[in-house]
């Protein structure tokens, strides 16, 4: 009996060490081994300025920020598990699961038009006062950035802010994140490149609760649950501008001016002064001496003249008197038009007709010795 007794007592033991190993009546939902950080229930206290890893957060102004974007409790039905996220890009609200169909309600950002997505991702993995690295398509649409493209050390104002949970989809990063920043007046707007940006000390208590490898859903624009993962189109590329082919220097028709020489620009020729010429019946009109008024050749008597004697040669004449022409003088350029040299018109001097050859006398016979050669009978 003693010997029953005994083996009765153990086996009941050896069944309640047994019934440890069984998953018991937890609460539901609940994450086992995880602390619970409490609810916060005053957000003027939860805003306040803190150290952090020596950095300064600075106080948030509650009355500043909208109460539906401050953290709180909410009631939020879902079939999602506890420590889920479930992102609602409408409402700029981050829902984190604590509870059936309860949840910690965030205020957020959101990325602007053009980048906007919708999917399910995990959380791989969370660092306090994460290294910022802009992507080279940002650098690209803010060339300012490119001072930090290898990356911005944690700090009071870097992007990221104190915290940041890292994002993939099947394994594979496509850059999006869950950080603080420093911008806490951004929070309930469109306002990011798609992360989703919350108020430091809030995503310091996100990063508190949330574990490695938690869901995280992210809705479509108008609320419903995504079945796919939707990202935004990439950006159009800059065109690259066509390189410019070099051009030959077309010399100047600018003539080269040496130093100390004045050169007047030529003048278009309608703008050059007009060449006075006289026309050919203003010309002074040759005077010609009639002929009556020629010199006569003195003729002796036939009988005293001598036998060889000849009459004056037509040189003896009187030359032809031709009055000089007169050409009206060239009217002065402008001083900016160099002056045109007119040549005089020509003189054609008139040509006055020789006279008749007058045929000599048939000498006479002098009765008398020759005076000189001259007859005195004459």
């Amino acid at each position: 009996m003693r010997f029953l007794t005994v083996k009765l007592l153990a086996a009941t033991a050896l069944s309640l060490t047994l019934a440890a190993c069984v998953p018991g009546a937890a609460l539901d939902g609940a994450t086992p081994g995880v602390a619970q950080a409490p609810i916060p229930t005053d957000n003027a206290l939860h805003y306040m300025g803190v150290t952090d890893d020596g950095i300064a957060i600075p106080t948030v102004p509650v009355e500043k920020v909208p109460a539906e974007f401050q953290v709180q409790q909410v009631d939020f039905a879902s079939d999602e598990a506890v420590g889920t996220i479930i992102i609602n890009p409408a409402e700029r609200h981050l829902y984190y699961i604590n509870g059936k169909n309860t949840a910690l309600r965030y205020g957020i950002a959101v990325g602007k038009a053009g980048f906007q997505w919708a999917g399910v991702a995990n959380i791989t993995s969370r660092t306090h006062w994460p290294k910022w690295t802009p992507p080279p398509e940002m650098i690209e649409r803010h060339p300012e950035l490119a001072k930090w493209e290898k990356g911005q050390p944690g700090g009071p104002t870097n992007p990221l802010g104190a915290r940041a949970l890292y994002l993939t989809t099947n394994g594979v990063d496509y850059g999006y994140r869950i950080h603080g920043t420093p911008e806490w007046f951004s929070i309930g707007k469109n306002a990011s490149s798609g992360c989703i940006r919350m108020i430091n000390q809030d995503v310091m208590d996100l990063y508190n609760r949330v574990q490695d490898g938690a869901k995280v859903v992210v809705l479509n624009a108008d609320g419903t649950y995504p079945d796919k993962l939707k990202l935004p189109p990439p950006a159009p590329k800059k065109k690259k501008p066509a390189p410019v082919e070099a051009v030959s220097p077309v010399p100047s028709a600018i003539p080269t001016v040496l130093p100390g020489t004045t050169t007047l620009p030529a003048a278009p020729v309608d703008a050059m002064a007009p060449t006075t010429t006289l026309p050919a019946d203003t010309m002074a009109p040759t005077t010609t001496a009639p002929a009556d008024t020629m010199a006569p050749a003195s003729t002796s008597p036939a009988a005293t003249m001598a036998p060889d004697a000849t009459t004056a040669p037509a040189e003896t004449m009187a030359p032809v008197t031709a009055a000089p022409i007169t050409a009206a003088p060239v009217a002065p350029a402008p001083a900016t038009t160099a002056p045109v040299a007119t040549a005089p018109a020509a003189t054609v001097p008139a040509v006055t007709p020789e006279p008749a050859a007058t045929a000599p006398a048939e000498p006479a016979v002098c009765s008398a010795p020759l005076v000189n050669g001259v007859c005195p009978q004459s």
